[in-house]
């Protein structure tokens, strides 16, 4: 059996553990555009401020793909999938053969259109070099304008300050991580980044870069001019389904798969950043970007390639990261629309803690964490498994609560490993 894998990432790595835990003989060909062994994107920011060294970085040990016999085909493009006689054709020029095959492209950045955005000078933020050419430049002294206050925006961000930079961030919508949080913890949070020299600027966009051949400077939408030397664009990340264009392969926002991650076409699979799969909270079809979603995605696809039988069943938008020594942990719905929702929440400010819990039919559908998460992998499992919590949902706030607050089925299931009955 001859497996390939396009893309180096957290699903490509899933797909391999997933294949060998099933088949110990068959191939694996990587092929990716990267010229780096899989490492993990989310600590990009920390290798920019210099926290993060290749040891760190690393995503699995120096021998991980030698132990499982991959053969690896890095610093290469793949640019199309010939669906008919199964070959995925390469940037340059040969071509690889499958008999199963796996898409984990990841996603790409989008660079919206504006004026003088082919200058020197404007960057994106979702790969190990984007990190590197930024960290050649970010000296201290020197400034900088991050469009966009999302996870990726301002966590660049974060990094730019600790090499010394001046940041502003410029985003469009009335609060800073908007997919994440609620206007409460969005401005605790914008309090903290103010409180590091980050200017936050909201409800507004960059709609110019002057200069000459290089950043000098932008122009907001309110006419507002802000020099600057470089320019961060962190607006969004798309699926990356271009190896996928111009083939019979489904694509709608991402690869649409089903719940064994098989694409329309046979022998085919995506999982991560560019497929498109279920989400058990939303109940639709929905692009989960995230790390653990993309690693399960996977794992999940690469038992199947190896004639398993097992669905993708946990998938949720959920997120843990910190910004300058504040925790957050986020996941679901965390801003309902509809009667059918019940919100329960706690504000401590001068402490940063914010609690809060979103319902729908008695399960628990989403939270925001701030500060407080030690009982946030708790929650998380009420979600994935559509408990009832009507026996303790005036707990789930409380500072002390646990599995004692749980029912006795599945205290033990959680506990000591018995399934319910």
């Amino acid at each position: 059996m001859e497996y390939v894998i396009i893309g180096n990432s957290a699903a490509a790595v899933g797909a391999i553990e997933g294949i060998r835990q099933r088949d110990n003989t068959g191939s694996i060909t990587v092929i990716s555009e990267e010229p780096y062994y899989a490492y993990s994107r989310p600590l990009i920011s920390y290798l920019l401020a210099g926290t993060a060294d290749d040891k760190k970085m690393a995503y699995r040990d120096v021998g991980f793909y030698e132990d499982n016999g991959v053969s690896l085909l890095l610093g290469v493009k793949a640019v199309s999938i010939d669906t008919t006689s199964k070959e995925v054709i390469l940037s340059n020029g040969k071509a690889v053969t499958y008999d199963k095959l796996l898409i984990a492209t990841g996603g790409k950045p989008f660079v919206p259109p504006m004026k003088g955005g082919d200058k020197k000078g404007i960057y994106t933020f979702i790969k190990r070099d984007d990190a590197e050419r930024l960290k050649a430049v970010a000296k201290p002294g020197t400034k900088a304008v991050v469009i966009g206050g999302g996870l990726i925006g301002l966590k660049a961000a974060e990094g730019l300050v600790k090499c010394g930079v001046d940041v502003t961030v410029v985003e469009l919508a009335d609060r800073i991580l908007s997919t994440i949080l609620d206007e409460q913890a969005a401005a605790m949070v914008q309090e903290v980044l103010e409180g590091h020299n980050i200017n936050v600027i909201l409800n507004d966009t960059v709609t110019e870069v002057v200069g000459d051949n290089t950043v000098s400077g932008v122009i907001l939408k309110n006419g507002q001019s802000i020099e600057c030397d470089m320019v961060i664009t962190a607006i969004g990340v798309r699926p990356n389904t271009d190896v996928a264009a111009n083939t019979d392969i489904s694509i709608n926002r991402g690869i649409k798969v089903d719940d064994h991650m098989r694409a329309n076409v046979e022998d085919i699979y995506a999982a991560g950043d560019v497929a498109e799969a279920y989400d058990i909270v939303y109940e639709d079809q929905r692009v989960t970007p995230i790390w653990p979603n993309a690693y399960m995605q996977g794992e999940v696809a690469g038992r199947n390639m190896a004639g398993d039988d097992v669905v993708f069943d946990s998938g949720f938008a959920r997120n843990s990261i910190s910004f300058f020594g504040l925790p957050m942990i986020t996941a679901g719905i965390i801003k309902p629309v509809g009667n059918e929702y019940e919100v329960t929440s706690i504000v401590q400010p001068d402490k940063k803690v914010y609690k809060k819990a979103v319902f729908k039919s008695n399960r628990l559908v989403g939270f925001i964490r701030l500060t407080d998460i030690d009982r946030a992998g708790i929650l998380t499992g009420l979600i994935k498994e559509k408990i009832d919590v009507s026996p303790f949902k005036d707990k789930l706030l409380d500072e002390d609560f646990g599995f004692v607050y749980m029912p006795k089925s599945y205290r033990k299931e959680k506990l000591l490993g018995v399934k319910r009955k």
